[in-house]
């Protein structure tokens, strides 16, 4: 199976098939929320209160699926 690499955004109105790996970092080595895109997705290996979980940017904070800002405790 073919591998492309992309570099900015990418709008596809096909959808998504395969997988997707995200970048991961610790709650302490994630950049800044406002120096990425707002909708940047990241994993964190401990930022639901010291549990992985997948967080989103909106260019100020960096927040888990349920919502809170991660935090490793």
């Amino acid at each position: 199976m073919a591998s492309t690499t992309f570099s900015g955004a990418v709008t596809s109105t096909a959808g998504f098939i395969g997988t997707a790996t995200l970048p991961t970092y610790t709650v302490a080595a994630a950049p800044a929320a406002s120096s990425v895109t707002a909708g940047t997705i990241i994993y964190v290996s401990n930022g639901e209160a010291g549990s992985p979980c997948i967080a989103v940017s909106d260019g100020t904070n960096w927040y888990a699926g349920t919502g809170a800002v991660i935090s490793a405790t």
